[in-house]
């Protein structure tokens, strides 16, 4: 099974998707490492993976239709499906996660494993906020989860 990674230039910099058996599996903000054995390489599900992208940038796209295949634990994998169950244009809490999965006092936990999320934005672990309302990490940094709540119309209290 050969992974394949290709960048590209976007309105939050240059973002590496890369695929598996034609999954999505990664996409990384440029200034992340990714595993070494992976070929350099734009496939046709590269090609569809960044033109989602790129239209969800430009707010013409709130649905990703792509198959995901994130590697983790199955704590992580119970988490990001849940990412994947919130509405485009609304944010929710680490401890509404944590509830949803049931794990009600696993808030922390829920932000370990949004952190380790190998497959953001498409996965949409920006659209967790704190239990305040207040925005808290982003493994892209805190202006790229600004740029990308604000391309979904979400109103920011920022602290």
């Amino acid at each position: 099974m050969m992974k394949y990674i290709y960048y590209y230039d976007t309105v939050l910099g240059k973002i590496g998707i890369a695929e598996e058996n034609g999954q999505i599996t990664n996409l990384i903000f440029e200034s992340e490492k990714i595993n070494a054995n992976i070929i350099l390489q734009e496939t046709k599900i590269l090609k569809i993976a960044f033109r989602q992208l790129e239209e969800y940038l430009q707010g013409s796209r709130e649905v990703f239709e792509l198959q995901l295949n994130p590697s983790g634990t199955e704590f992580q994998k119970k988490d990001w499906l849940a990412l994947q169950q919130i509405p485009y244009g609304k944010t929710v809490s680490y401890g509404d996660i944590a509830k949803q999965i049931g794990c009600p006092k696993g808030a922390r936990a829920v932000g370990l494993a949004n952190n380790k999320n190998p497959i953001p934005i498409f996965i949409p672990c920006h659209r967790v906020i704190g239990a305040s309302g207040n925005l808290v990490g982003y493994g892209g940094g805190i202006d790229k989860k600004i740029k990308l709540l604000e391309i979904e119309g979400i109103k920011i209290n920022r602290r």
